[in-house]
């Protein structure tokens, strides 16, 4: 048990190295290789958790290999292949071993048993152009990309990957807008390189660059640049007061709601500043080409963010989403009160 528990952390500690590697840049083969072995050590060990072979302590000896693992794994999916978790674990080592025909087919399997999560339909379709001969995202990967887009709009590396694609295919412009939204939710250090990429697609599409103010995301100065705003009052259900994370963020989010729910002004707080209260305007707008004032009625939610994401996460908290008018004299209060599943 002491030795499940072990590596039960290790499998907690690579995902959270593998959800925080910078949003563009390629893993390092080892590094990848480590993640991997990691997840399938403590991912062979779960799935054979039940197995009468698992009690007898001859054959309790955790792989201590990669190949060993892979094989464990491939046993234990053999006999049970509804895991879509062993899918994505295999698929990742995998992966390591640069076994990649091998690693998009495993991610489709895990894919198949769950259509509805974002960060594996992303794996995915990043497998299917590490496949491919030319390293090209093909219509399968592309449509994967979309449909973690629809379950998560802000989802940070679908929308990298989505707008690789349509640069990969001279759709430039696209490629352009798909990235701009990032830059209102990615840090400092992230957001340059992002918009050097945006301002490399725009000018290939025969646009100009993105003004500085954009990049940067300032308030305007005065009233009449911010435009009409909502009155959002925010507080959080106290018994979800004593189950913060360490670290957490609050996101105050007004959406379209015709259409995709592509957000059109965001607040970013610490979550020590519940309850408070914030204007929703146009100096709040991710994109330069969609504002909170060419909107009559918008969504707005508030969410508790664990990672630090604007979109949402198993395990955040969040309130339930409002239709709020836009205009001088609208108000709306939000209280976090949900946890997300």
């Amino acid at each position: 048990m002491a030795l499940f528990a072990l590596l039960a952390a290790l499998l907690a500690v690579a995902a959270l190295a593998w959800a925080t590697s910078p949003l563009w840049r390629q893993a390092r083969v080892p590094g990848l290789a480590a993640v991997a072995l990691l997840a399938v050590l403590a991912g062979t060990l779960y799935l054979v958790v039940g197995n009468p072979d698992a009690l007898d302590p001859a054959k309790r000896r955790p792989p201590e290999t990669l190949p060993e693992a892979i094989a464990s794994l491939e046993e234990a999916l053999e006999r049970d292949p509804s895991q879509a978790e062993g899918w994505r674990l295999l698929a990742r080592a995998y992966a390591a071993e640069a076994r990649t025909n091998d690693a998009r087919d495993a991610f489709a399997r895990a894919v198949a048993l769950a259509p509805d999560d974002a960060d594996l339909l992303a794996e995915a379709a990043e497998s299917r152009a590490l496949a491919s001969d030319n390293r090209r995202f093909d219509d399968t990967a592309i449509d994967l990309l979309q449909r973690a887009l629809q379950v998560q709009p802000m989802h940070q590396r679908s929308r990298w990957f989505l707008g690789i694609a349509q640069r990969q295919r001279g759709q430039h412009a696209e490629a352009a807008a798909t990235w701009e939204p990032l830059l209102a939710i990615v840090d400092p250090t992230t957001a340059a390189p992002l918009r050097e990429q945006i301002d490399i697609a725009r000018k290939e599409a025969g646009l100009s660059p993105l003004p500085a103010a954009v990049a940067a995301v300032p308030a305007p100065d005065t009233a009449a640049e911010r435009g009409p705003g909502i009155t959002v009052s925010v507080s959080l259900d106290p018994q979800l007061a004593m189950r913060l994370p360490e670290g957490a963020v609050v996101y105050v989010i007004a959406r379209q709601t015709e259409g995709p729910p592509m957000p059109v002004a965001v607040e970013r707080l610490p979550v020590s500043a519940l309850p408070t209260v914030v204007t929703l305007d146009d100096g709040d707008s991710p994109m330069p080409t969609l504002k909170l004032s060419q909107l009559d009625t918008v969504e707005v939610v508030a969410r508790v963010s664990a990672s630090g994401d604007a979109a949402a996460q198993a395990g955040d908290f969040t309130s339930a989403p409002l239709h709020a008018a836009t205009g001088a004299d609208s108000r709306v209060a939000l209280l976090i009160d949900q946890v997300v599943r």
